[in-house]
């Protein structure tokens, strides 16, 4: 999702190739052996395989949004613990069996929610993770939050962090987010080429 978020904000034209995990492509798996999405195959033949990465790269091509990171603020220092002990806790939350029985979900949830716990102080002081304005942060770390927030919605609403849920929902509802979720027929070998920011 951020990925594409990046790639549809920086109006990186590309070609698209929706893709199920359950039955991939041969034409994937040959441009990036590790066969996860996304795989961002670039005209040079170089190959971005990290959703990070495609933001990063997407957004050095262009940023009309200004969304790269300010001098001062700590978006990379956010998207490190996110990526890293958040989706850790998240993963081993929402994925508990795949972890073995000594996984224990309510302990990863109340990890991954002492993390939370600090986005919504900051995000009681700004509407957005580093300020005023929406950042490269802001939408690297959405996806995570929503994944958490859905993993029991209930149980999500019911703790004390307003303005966390008012930025995730502002993000759900934004038209951005819409247009990135809009659901395509999974590519094969021969379809025409179907553009990205054609929707």
């Amino acid at each position: 999702m951020r990925a594409r978020m990046a790639l549809r904000a920086s109006e990186t034209q590309c070609e698209l190739r929706e893709v199920l995990l359950a039955n991939k492509p041969e034409a994937m798996i040959e441009a990036s052996p590790k066969a996860t999405v996304p795989v961002l195959h670039l005209t040079d033949g170089d190959v971005i395989d990290e959703s990070l990465a495609v933001m990063n790269w997407a957004l050095a091509q262009n940023d009309p949004q200004s969304w790269i990171a300010h001098p001062g603020d700590d978006a990379d220092a956010l998207i490190e613990t996110n990526d890293g002990p958040f989706k850790h806790h998240l993963d081993r939350y929402k994925y508990h069996s795949r972890y073995g029985e000594d996984c224990d979900p309510i302990e990863h949830r109340t990890a991954a929610a002492e993390i939370l716990r600090g986005l919504e102080a900051r995000l009681s002081q700004h509407a957005y993770l580093c300020g005023d304005k929406q950042s490269r942060a802001d939408i690297a770390i959405f996806p995570f939050i929503r994944q958490f927030g859905a993993t029991d919605r209930d149980w999500f609403d019911a703790q004390d962090w307003p303005h966390l849920r008012k930025w995730l929902d502002r993000h759900i509802a934004s038209d951005l987010f819409k247009a990135i979720m809009a659901k395509r027929d999974p590519w094969q070998p021969g379809d025409p080429v179907t553009l990205f920011l054609d929707r």
